[in-house]
């Protein structure tokens, strides 16, 4: 047989990842929807077995590692220490979701955007290397005195890029509906419309803008074509976002992918608090 050149093997390995990935999310119960953590906020402080053993205890069975948290995970780690994070989830009923970068595509200056996007194929190297199914990228704003469409243009290209490094180490690229003006769903339809590079999903946040004439259902569907298997929600049973009607819009969808808690309060118990995100998640997706 021929030896598989490094694109190739990336390839296999993160196929392989992906399935096993799949085998622990579908014993967990969760053949469609299963819920995940987001390290922000209460898995913030949890070095990585520790927070490991908080979705194992909990239920959450998936989680996000978000850049600059106690879990260590970086790309500044050795090649054996990125075998040793492979191993402990591997070891785990709980799946690497992937990786909550920072890096954002909408300045100006040629430099910091260039720096961004080797930050993101960076991130996608790490994943790759550690079991991981995905990179969490963001849009962070439209600035002011830039044209809308040059921006929405530049960090639609950018995306294109970074999606297609992705594709090539078997990595998700999700962007999150996020930031000042760039969370307005019409304005991330309209990146979409650059970033056309099919390895480039939209990760749904839940903000406040999802309500927004023409309201949560028509926004919903504008964005749907292009979700991907992450979902970032708050408590669930915290504020007024309706997330009752979301997940039915998810569940009428036949989703099948990732809610992923991203907290807000604070909690003593983050485990038990965990737990009840979990409880409160499966009564709704039964009625």
């Amino acid at each position: 047989m021929r030896s598989l050149n490094r694109r190739e093997l990336f390839r296999a390995t993160a196929g392989l990842s992906a399935a096993a990935g799949l085998s622990r999310f579908v014993a967990a119960g969760g053949a469609g929807m299963h819920m995940g953590l987001v390290t922000y906020m209460w898995g913030a402080k949890m070095d990585l077995p520790t927070l490991i053993a908080a979705c194992t205890k909990s239920g959450m069975l998936g989680v996000e590692l978000r850049t600059q948290h106690a879990h260590g995970v970086e790309p500044t780690l050795s090649k054996a220490q990125r075998a040793e994070v492979k191993k402990r989830f591997a070891d785990s009923p709980v799946t690497l979701v992937g990786y909550g970068a920072n890096s954002e595509f909408h300045s100006p200056d040629p430099a910091v955007l260039r720096k961004n996007i080797e930050e993101a194929k960076a991130y996608v190297q790490l994943m790759a290397d550690c079991g991981g199914l995905g990179v969490k990228v963001k849009p962070n704003t439209l600035p002011k005195d830039v044209p809308k469409e040059k921006t929405i243009e530049q960090i639609g290209k950018a995306l294109n890029e970074v999606a297609a490094y992705g594709a090539n180490y078997g990595q998700k690229i999700r962007v999150e509906v996020h930031g000042h003006l760039t969370q307005n769903p019409t304005v991330m339809k309209q990146i979409f419309d650059v970033a056309t590079n099919k390895n480039c999903y939209i990760c749904w946040n839940s903000n406040d803008e999802d309500l927004d004439p023409p309201g949560l259902e028509a926004n919903f569907a504008m964005l749907k074509p292009r979700l991907g298997d992450t979902v970032h929600v708050r408590e669930l049973n915290v504020g007024d976002y309706p997330y009752t009607k979301l997940m039915k819009l998810f569940t009428g969808m036949n989703y099948k992918g990732w809610i992923l808690m991203e907290a807000r309060t604070e909690q003593a118990d983050k485990v038990a608090a965990m737990a009840e995100q979990v409880a409160v998640f499966k009564k709704m997706i039964a009625s």
